[in-house]
Parts: C-alpha cells; sequence; structure tokens
C-alpha cells in the first residue's frame, strides 16, 4: 500500500476559528444601514472600538522577561466583522506599507534592465501602485458567477507583481539585446552598452495578454486536480529558485552599486562608474560605501525586527528603505532630478506601449502564469490559515478556484494597465497574523493607499530617486524571504526517499543555471540558417532553459508524476543501530537478537 508524500499538516497550528455572530448574514433595511453609519461615524466606539492601540505601538524589549513584556493579545477580527475606522485605516496602512518594497522593485528593475528614462520609470511605478490597487479590490471580492464558480477570494489577498515574472522577464530582455530586437552600441574598451528599449516592454506585455488565458482557463479545474498535480514538492522548488535567482540577478548587484552594465567595471563609458557617472557621488562597483549603504539598510531591518513596535515590524522594509535614504542622502548620494520632473498627479495610460506578441516569450510566459497559479494556491491556503477560514472542503476550493480566477483575469486586465502580470503577494498574511485583523475593510482601506500612492506622481519620483545599494540591500532581505517562504511549502513534504530524489534533481538544474547562467546558451549554435519560425522556437527553449525556476520546477514537475509513490516509508539508507548493552537481558531477548543479526 503506498504512502502519501505530503503531509496536510502545518508547520504549525493556528487555534480554530470562533464562530461569531459576525459570521451572520446581514439582512439591513434602509433606514437600518443609515442609522448603522450615523453610529459608526458619530461615536467613539465606532472609530476606535476595543483595539488596543498601545500594543499595536509599543516597542518591543527583548531583554526583559516575557511575562513582563506581553499584553493580552487584543481581539481578533474576522472577515466580516464589525471593525472600527481608525483600526482599519491603520491595518489597511500597515498592508499597503507592507507590500510597498514589493511593488516598486520590478518596474525599477524593468526599467533599469531596459535603459529607460527617469520618466518613463515613474509612470512604470505609479501604473503598477495603481494596477494592484483595483486588482485588489478584485481579488478580494467573492462574486458568484454561475453554479459553484466565484470570481475572487473573499480574503485579504492583494497582488502585485510577480516576482516570478521578474525573473523571466529579465531573461526575455537578454535575449531581445542578443538577437538585435533591441539596440546596442558598443564603448571605446569594447562592452557593450544596452540602449533605450521600451518596445520590448510592450513586447512583454502583449505576450503576457495573451497567455493569461492559460491560467483562466486552469481556474475551471477542480482544485483536487491542481493540487494533485502542483503538490508542494513543484510549487516549493520554484519559489525557493525565484527567490534564490533575484538575489543573484538584482539584491547583491544593486547592493554593490547597480546591477546594470557598471557592475562589469570598464574602464572608460557611461558606466564606468556605478549608477553611472553623471551620478551626484559615482563609485567603482563594490566599493566599501555601496556595500556600507545597503548593510546599514539590512541593519535597519534585523534592529526594526528586534525592537520595533508590531506596527514597525510589519513595515520594517520601509524602515530600512527610508534609513538608507536618510544616510544616503546626508552624504550626497541621492539624484534628487527624478523628484522634480514627476508629475504631481498621474494615472493610467499617460505613457503607453507598442502592446506586440513576441513568439520567443510564448512558452516562458505559458510556464509563468502555471507557476503563479501554482503561487495562488499557496498564498491562499496561507491567507485562510491564518484568518481562520477553513482550509479544506468545498467552500474552500471555491476560495481556490475564484483566486486562480481572478489571478488570471488580473494578468488580462494588468497588460492594459501597462502593468506586468499580477499575482497573490503573500507577505500581508504576516500583517493579519501579528494585528489580528482579518477583515475585508481592512483590505480595501490598503488598496484605497496603494491607488493614492500610484496618484500621487511625486511618490514615484521619490522611489526611483532610492540609491542602488540602499534598494539592493532591501531587495536581498525581501528576495530571500521569497526563498523562505519556499522552504516552508517544502516543509510539508515528508521527505521521503522519493521527495529527496526529486528534489535533488530539480535543484540539479535550477542551482547548475543560477551558477553558469550561460551553460544553454550555445546550444543551438550547431543549427546552420534556421528559418525565422525554427530560430522564434530556438530562443523560446533557451529562454526556459536559462531561467533557473522555469527548468527546476519543469524538472520537479515531470518526475513528480511519473515517479511511483512508495510502498513504505522506511528509509533505504538509514540503519538503525541496535545497543545490545542497553537491552533488557532476557536470554529470550538475546537470541532472537542474535537471530536476526547472524
Amino acid at each position: 500500500m503506498s504512502i502519501r508524500s505530503v503531509t496536510t499538516e502545518q508547520p504549525e497550528k493556528l487555534p480554530l476559528p470562533s464562530l461569531t455572530p459576525a459570521h451572520a448574514e446581514r439582512r439591513w433595511d434602509i433606514g437600518g444601514g443609515v442609522k448603522h453609519v450615523q453610529r459608526k461615524l458619530t461615536t467613539r466606539h465606532g472609530w476606535l472600538g476595543d483595539y488596543d492601540y498601545v500594543w499595536l505601538c509599543m516597542p518591543t524589549l527583548p531583554w526583559r522577561r516575557e511575562g513582563k513584556q506581553s499584553k493580552t493579545a487584543p481581539p481578533f477580527y474576522a472577515l466580516d466583522s464589525e471593525l472600527p475606522i481608525l483600526l482599519a485605516a491603520a491595518s489597511g496602512l500597515q498592508h499597503a506599507l507592507a507590500m510597498l518594497a514589493g511593488l516598486i522593485t520590478p518596474p525599477i528593475i524593468f526599467a533599469s534592465a531596459l535603459s529607460l528614462d527617469s520618466g518613463m520609470s515613474a509612470y512604470m511605478i505609479s501604473a503598477s501602485l495603481i494596477g494592484c490597487g483595483i486588482l485588489s479590490l478584485v481579488q478580494m471580492s467573492r462574486l458568484r458567477l454561475f453554479g459553484n464558480y466565484y470570481l475572487g477570494t473573499g480574503l485579504i489577498s492583494v497582488v502585485g507583481t510577480s516576482f516570478a515574472t521578474l525573473s523571466t522577464a529579465n531573461a526575455i530582455f537578454d535575449s531581445m539585446y542578443a538577437n538585435g530586437t533591441c539596440p546596442t552600441t558598443t564603448a571605446q574598451d569594447g562592452t557593450v552598452v544596452r540602449l533605450a528599449c521600451p518596445d520590448a516592454y510592450g513586447m512583454v506585455l502583449g505576450t503576457s495578454l495573451i497567455c493569461a488565458f492559460l491560467e483562466i482557463f486552469m481556474s475551471f479545474v477542480p482544485a483536487r486536480i491542481l493540487k494533485r498535480v502542483f503538490p508542494p514538492m513543484v510549487t516549493g522548488t520554484v519559489i525557493v529558485m525565484i527567490g534564490a535567482s533575484l538575489i543573484g540577478s538584482s539584491g547583491i548587484p544593486n547592493w554593490g552599486g547597480g546591477s546594470n552594465d557598471c557592475m562589469n567595471r570598464p574602464t572608460s563609458g557611461f558606466f564606468q562608474l556605478c549608477p553611472n557617472i553623471a551620478a551626484p557621488r559615482p563609485l567603482p562597483w563594490g566599493s566599501p560605501e555601496f556595500i556600507g549603504l545597503g548593510f546599514l539598510s539590512f541593519v535597519s531591518i534585523i534592529l526594526t525586527e528586534m525592537f520595533g513596535s508590531p506596527f514597525l515590524k510589519n513595515i520594517s522594509v520601509i524602515v530600512g528603505l527610508a534609513v538608507g535614504c536618510i544616510v544616503a542622502g546626508a552624504a550626497g548620494y541621492i539624484d534628487g532630478s527624478s523628484i522634480k520632473t514627476a508629475p504631481a498627479i498621474t494615472f493610467l495610460w499617460v505613457h503607453t506601449f507598442k502592446i506586440r506578441v513576441y513568439p520567443p516569450a510564448i512558452l516562458p510566459m505559458l510556464a509563468v502564469y502555471v507557476s503563479l497559479a501554482m503561487e495562488a494556491i499557496g498564498d491562499i491556503t496561507a491567507s485562510a490559515e491564518v484568518s481562520r477560514v477553513s482550509v479544506v472542503g468545498e467552500e474552500f476550493d471555491t476560495r481556490i478556484q475564484g483566486g486562480v480566477l481572478s489571478d488570471g483575469i488580473g494578468g488580462f486586465l494588468s497588460a492594459l494597465f501597462t502593468v506586468t502580470p499580477l499575482s497573490i503577494f503573500a507577505q500581508n498574511n504576516g500583517v493579519i497574523a501579528i494585528t489580528r485583523c482579518a477583515n475585508r475593510t481592512a483590505g480595501r482601506f490598503c488598496c484605497l493607499f496603494l491607488i493614492l500612492f500610484g496618484v500621487l506622481g511625486k511618490i514615484s519620483g521619490v522611489f526611483l530617486a532610492i540609491p542602488n545599494p540602499v534598494l539592493g540591500g532591501v531587495t536581498t532581505f525581501l528576495f530571500a524571504t521569497v526563498a523562505t517562504s519556499g522552504v516552508r511549502v517544502l516543509s510539508y513534504n515528508r521527505f521521503t526517499r522519493r521527495d529527496r530524489f526529486v528534489l535533488a534533481a530539480a535543484f540539479s538544474f535550477g542551482i547548475g543555471d543560477l551558477l553558469v547562467p550561460d551553460i544553454f546558451m550555445h546550444l543551438f549554435d550547431g543549427v546552420s540558417h534556421p528559418n525565422k519560425g525554427l530560430q522564434g522556437l530556438f530562443d523560446s527553449i533557451t529562454i526556459i532553459l536559462s531561467t533557473p525556476f522555469l527548468m527546476s520546477g519543469l524538472v520537479a514537475l515531470v518526475l513528480n508524476l511519473i515517479l511511483p509513490q512508495e510502498d513504505s516509508d522506511d528509509d533505504d539508507d538509514v540503519v538503525e543501530v541496535v545497543d545490545v548493552e542497553a537491552q533488557p537481558h532476557s536470554k529470550e531477548k538475546e537470541a532472537h537478537f542474535h537471530e536476526h543479526t547472524d
């Protein structure tokens, strides 16, 4: 009899949800609704409630005993509980700030990879914030479509630019510059410098738009089948490799001064120094000043976690950015031109891109949407867990179906919003767990803040002015949390011999790709004079093979499907050592022992 390779037990179990009257369906007439709103706006309880705001803002003193430091935890606010206005706004702000660094990082990296100007870069940040706010509202809804199919999860499931898209898009951009789709120039010392290529971003958007239909289709596949095809072994491997690859391709390079051409330390040209020779205080890549700025931001995150209040712990990444920017500004490393040129007010479609399909990117983007569906299943499960709703049964399956459908539709709409595919963010689950507020009203306030941050164009200019070392120190930690989330997902496995075999095979390709990224770049050099269609197929395969999380995820998926489950959970390579002297001195047992060891 085969055993299950996946355990459904959580590494940490939450207390069972308490059934409160807040779960009951409310039916108000118009008069009752008006009275409720009036009472909400004119009473102290409507504004403040019974929440312990002092606890929310009280710093942590780790050297004091737990009994003296901690107080009774505030009440838990379920999905539809009555929520005070101030707490809803405070929790919504925490959610917005907790995800802010993750939202601004991808457009900054995209703009840097394509050498776009500051005006276009600031718009991409604003569009990302506005798009995330709008589509998060859709994801938080739970609209019944037909039968037992829904749109949205009905949880605080916010969305943001997927890091899976970030990793794949960088590989697509590299391919475009390599095959001449995007222009380059050669400096006097032979260094190849990338020129601005906004059309490449439009091609990624167009390809993403048509590939989104795959995830829409997947949402109508029964959740039990999706979880069987994409178990934690596959999803965890993908998430680990996404985080690890982003640390190497963006986090650490920016920490050293920049992930552009300056990291090659050319002896001349515009990128001789980082971020470029026109910066206020340019230095060679890897200079101790840059390393120190990044380290200061990184340490600020750690200190916030040690001493910060629950509110600050939820936004520790923003604290790291703020501290790093203050010191960098005082030392003269910040270029304020992006703030001066950014518009005061902006919105979607202020800048547009030529939406076209790039054929070699179709297969990689289809793989991205498969990974987005896998991430969505795991993140919805985590959100339901911290929100204290059931993670099994028909209702939970409909939450997964609605979340994956909203993710797919969001991918389609985000391309029209000039934003790369958006997917469910997992960072906000920590905010729910700490604040004990899973109420969707807080989530709607979060969306309001995100849209506000995006509409105020000067805010995007401020984000764009963040020095690369400060951004690198923070994003290195941010990407490491992504990899850690993957390890958490992998912990659902029992790690039988079969599980370890699948994981080892997947990491062989994924880590190999990560450490030697050029190994598959010359795979088809021996094919002479391929036609345009065949060359596009070669480029598509090369992009997949050169993207660590796609390659490792593919290997894990295939092996997990074809390798049979084990008949027992006894490992072949584990030998039980028996201490004879420790056994009871019984002649019968001693004879039995020798009978089986001779």
